[in-house]
């Protein structure tokens, strides 16, 4: 473990209701026997995140209560029905304060990003003003990783179900994509036919 590893904090975007999947809130999917959230923190904290934040919103309660999430920061996003940069807002709040010099950005609903690229992208921090993203292919792809001097920008910026695109969009220059194809896939778990990738 690097000296660097602690700095960057694991931010799991969770709160979404799983609108194309009749309501059932994605943080709570069924996944090799225990919610879907469990796994995904679990990929952050082997990956190399020592400090984990899980953004929650839909049937949060229900989250809190069927989830084993020891010594994860739990994020209520109130507003999560807006999309996905809300809950990124919440999240990015929730970290000011901590110590975190970036936060490592990852989505609930992912479950073929493993930890090998989560390691993968975590080693692309270098300071404060670092910006990665793992790549598919080329692509870019989640997870991805904002120093907290892109905090407040990305705040600004994220709104809807864009999350940090705009940002991400206008700074394309600044970030360095690690490619994760060879150890990861990137599908979501959005509809009926993509619980197929479920355990």
């Amino acid at each position: 473990m690097t000296e660097n590893k602690p700095q960057v904090a694991g931010l799991l975007l969770a709160a979404g209701g799983g609108r194309r999947l009749g309501g059932r809130p994605k943080a709570l999917l069924p996944h090799r026997g225990r919610p879907l959230v469990e796994h995904a923190v679990a990929v952050l904290r082997a990956g190399g995140c020592t400090r984990v934040h899980v953004v929650l919103g839909a049937q949060a309660d229900a989250v809190r209560e069927r989830a084993q999430l020891p010594g994860c920061v739990l994020v209520d996003n109130p507003q999560w029905e807006e999309g996905m940069g809300s809950s990124l807002r919440a999240g990015l709040d929730s970290l000011v304060g901590t110590g975190a010099r970036a936060a490592l950005v990852s989505l609930v609903d992912q479950p073929g990003i493993g930890r090998e690229a989560v390691a993968r992208v975590l080693a692309a921090y270098e300071s404060p003003l670092s910006l990665a993203a793992a790549a598919y292919d080329g692509e870019r792809g989640h997870p991805v990783l904002f120093g907290a001097d892109h905090w407040a920008g990305m705040a600004a910026t994220a709104t809807g179900d864009r999350g940090a695109r705009a940002y991400l969009k206008a700074h394309e220059g600044a970030i360095t994509l690690v490619e994760c194809g060879d150890v990861a896939q990137a599908f979501d778990i959005d509809t009926d036919a993509d619980l197929v990738h479920l355990e």
